[in-house]
């Protein structure tokens, strides 16, 4: 027996390293939820889980912009339901002035308030905006229009324009008429307006529908990838605190082994005294 040289000590000291080694690993996967806290846990499982970590990051980002497109079409709606009120009343004023029973008086009293309305739908056309971003002005007009980056990637499909006409009174044809001597007129370039105004409005509604439904899709879709990203990340508790305790009890008995290991040669001294 080489007395020099503890075998037995050496042997299990590299189990308990082992095992301590193992303990300590199974610590930090309970302490932090997560089965791959470094590369050297899971490299391949590692690198799928940041992609996908990325994408739900993107999609959360555009599910934001689509919420951010939505307020902006209410901004917009609301300008122009009361632009819609202002042209129902330009029209029933039109409608009186055409009345033969009206007294030149009458009539300037009314050419008066058209006045005043179409100067309020220029207001509305000007003072309608969403972060700074005149709405209503003409500036957003197709191919000029605000466009929603609604998905994670840079394809035409993740983005979306969102544009609107010029609803100030220049651009429905509302800023100069004269109802005193052409009410009749009047009446005709107010329905155009009319439904000019209801046609963007259709538009508007159509695009809200629109990132609704986008919206519902990326929550689900961000749902899935983080489902599916957990079952690669997260640790399993049950699994894991079984491996910890295993690696507890290896370590207890290595050490209790080490420490007759070491006591073992002094014993055979002791002997040869």
């Amino acid at each position: 027996m080489r007395i020099g040289t503890n075998t037995a000590a050496a042997n299990t000291y590299s189990s308990l390293t082992a095992a301590n080694s193992s303990k300590a690993g199974s610590l930090a996967k309970l302490s932090s939820g997560l089965r791959i806290n470094k590369a050297g846990d899971d490299a391949a499982g590692l690198s799928i889980s940041e992609k996908m970590k990325n994408q739900i990051s993107g999609l959360t980002q555009a599910k934001r912009n689509a919420q951010d497109g939505i307020s902006l079409i209410q901004t917009a709606e609301g300008g122009l339901s009361e632009t819609h009120s202002i042209l129902n009343r330009m029209r029933d004023l039109s409608v009186q002035a055409a009345n033969g029973t009206n007294s030149a008086d009458d009539l300037t009293a009314i050419d008066s308030e058209m006045t005043s309305l179409s100067t309020e739908i220029n207001r509305i056309a000007t003072t309608t905006e969403f972060n700074g971003k005149a709405l209503l002005n003409g500036s957003l007009t197709s191919g000029s229009g605000v466009v929603l980056q609604i998905g994670a990637k840079t394809t035409a499909a993740d983005t979306m324009e969102v544009s609107i006409e010029d609803m100030s009174a220049a651009g429905l044809g509302v800023d100069a008429l004269d109802v005193t001597t052409d009410a009749t007129g009047a009446i005709e370039d107010l329905d155009l307006a009319i439904t000019a105004v209801s046609t963007q409005r259709t538009s508007l509604g159509a695009n809200q529908n629109r990132l609704d439904h986008t919206i519902n899709n990326l929550s689900t879709t961000k749902e899935n990838l983080s489902e599916a990203n957990s079952r690669i990340t997260d640790v399993d508790m049950a699994e894991e605190m079984t491996s910890f305790t295993k690696s507890n009890i290896l370590a207890q008995a290595a050490t209790s082994m080490l420490a007759q290991a070491n006591q073992m040669p002094q014993s055979v001294l002791s002997l040869l005294q």
